[in-house]
């Protein structure tokens, strides 16, 4: 089928986007990280990561409300980090004892990092936690933005801060699989190209979970 430009911006809107996070409120998410994602590529590194004692973190998921249709932001991260250098990210980072819930975390992660103030993101919903090898159990928190804020990066954390589309990270056509050997593991992961950029890892599961439980 066929779909065209209006349809596709009425189905990738950040309207459908706030209604679809806020009908799954309230479903069981405890565990369903495990049916998600890349999760189901590596049923072997999921049990080692249950093991392991992870740092409890939050990301935003800021979806832009464009009449053209909604876009994600997505930051690069600086080269200088001690994790995830250079690689593709939403806003975020632990949470901190004073958080008093993941969406605050989330939010203040936001404004440190690219300066997005609260007052403009509307939080919506949460997906499934994320189990990182690299010791993290992240909340990903969904939110609409409405335009009119302020991009400041942070440099110290963010080289570049840019938008994707919605319609194209939630078309299954643009999630490729690929995979390293990580620690003596051969770690299977999403990749999703797009133009210069190249988003994986732990994002790319993020944006898959998200078209999995939203979308598909």
């Amino acid at each position: 089928m066929i779909v065209g430009t209006s349809e596709t911006s009425a189905l990738f809107s950040a309207q459908d986007f706030r209604q679809r996070a806020l009908n799954q409120i309230g479903a069981p998410i405890e565990h369903a990280w495990r049916d998600h994602g890349d999760h189901l590529l590596n049923p072997q590194t999921v049990l080692e990561n249950e093991g392991l004692k992870l740092k409890d973190a939050a990301v935003l998921v800021p979806v832009v409300d464009d009449p053209d249709g909604a876009k994600i932001i997505l930051t690069q991260r600086t080269t200088r980090l001690r994790k995830h250098a250079g690689q593709i990210a939403f806003p975020g980072g632990g949470i901190d004892e004073d958080d008093k819930s993941p969406e605050i975390a989330a939010l203040r992660e936001a404004e440190e990092e690219i300066g997005l103030e609260p007052s403009f993101v509307e939080t919506v919903g949460r997906l499934p936690q994320y189990l990182s090898g690299t010791g993290f159990r992240i909340i990903p928190v969904l939110s609409v933005v409405q335009r009119g804020f302020t991009i400041t990066p942070n440099p110290a954390e963010v080289e570049e801060v840019f938008e994707v589309p919605l319609s194209f990270l939630m078309d299954p056509a643009n999630h490729l699989r690929d995979s390293k050997a990580w620690q003596g593991i051969v770690r299977h992961f999403y990749v999703m190209p797009y133009g210069e950029r190249y988003i994986w890892g732990i994002t790319a599961g993020i944006i898959r979970t998200l078209y999995e439980r939203l979308y598909a």
